[in-house]
């Protein structure tokens, strides 16, 4: 895909075009990077934002962890991508592909845990995709209510980035492990619904993020072809969580079981 000027300008408003102008002389981009067809960014915001661009034929597949939710691309994307137009970053796939290819499977192996030891995340997504157990609901609760922790002071104003648990259970998806990629969906509606009351800004973020849970944790429950007895337990979790919270939220969850209800019927 070619990645020029007119492409990005297509892709947002005109106004955010020139933020992103502005967002790239300014230097905020503070990393930028291509592996293949993948290219990764941090820009400086508000907060330090992660942008991803998955570049495939004629498309874009394009994420911001920022909580922008207006038309098109956000400032952060622009700027990402007016920085790769201007000066493409060497792709590092070919050296990987290199490196991979000379080094000995116990080398391989070492650095792999090693890794996996210092970086939690990365130990969580490769549990997701080549472990044969998985977190509870408490345990993932347990992660996304101290990522409100740290942000409340003394309420919560920014969006909070839940990418990571959603890569997790997608992952466990395209396993057909659909009771694992379920509890990671179900650990974030019930979470971000407890710290409701923490919530005062980015409204839209937080309520984007309970309706994807809450969209994915329906199809994983449907594709496990769960008899009455178990359907009742997978449906009861919003029954309760539909009975608790602010009425907007739980207006949210009573429209997600009904839909629920119907496509099990």
């Amino acid at each position: 895909m070619n990645v020029d000027e007119e492409m990005i300008s297509d892709r947002c408003t005109d106004a955010v075009f020139e933020r992103g102008q502005s967002y790239r002389r300014e230097g905020r981009i503070q990393q930028i990077g291509r592996f293949g067809d993948l290219v990764t960014a941090t820009v400086q915001g508000t907060n330090l934002y992660d942008v991803t661009v998955k570049l495939s034929g004629d498309a874009a597949d394009i994420h911001c962890t920022c909580p922008y939710d207006g038309a098109g691309d956000c400032k952060h994307v622009v700027a990402a991508l007016l920085d790769f137009a201007a000066d493409p970053p060497p792709d590092e796939s070919e050296k990987i592909e290199t490196a991979l290819d000379e080094v000995s499977a116990e080398d391989l192996r070492s650095f792999v845990r090693d890794a996996l030891a210092t970086k939690p995340e990365l130990r969580d997504q490769f549990l997701a995709r080549f472990g044969d157990e998985h977190k509870s609901v408490e345990e993932y609760r347990e992660e996304i209510g101290q990522l409100f922790e740290q942000r409340a002071d003394p309420t919560v104003f920014i969006a909070i980035d839940f990418s990571r648990f959603f890569e997790i259970a997608e992952q466990y998806r395209d396993r057909g492990r659909y009771l694992a990629a379920a509890t990671v969906y179900r650990a974030l509606f019930e979470e971000v619904n407890e710290n409701w009351n923490w919530i005062d800004g980015a409204y839209d973020h937080y309520a984007q993020t309970i309706q994807r849970a809450l969209d994915n944790y329906g199809e994983c429950i449907l594709s496990t072809d769960p008899n009455s007895d178990e359907f009742n337990t997978y449906t009861s979790v919003l029954e309760a969580q539909a009975s608790k919270g602010p009425p907007i939220n739980s207006d949210q969850f009573r429209r997600a079981l009904e839909d629920l209800k119907d496509r099990y019927d």
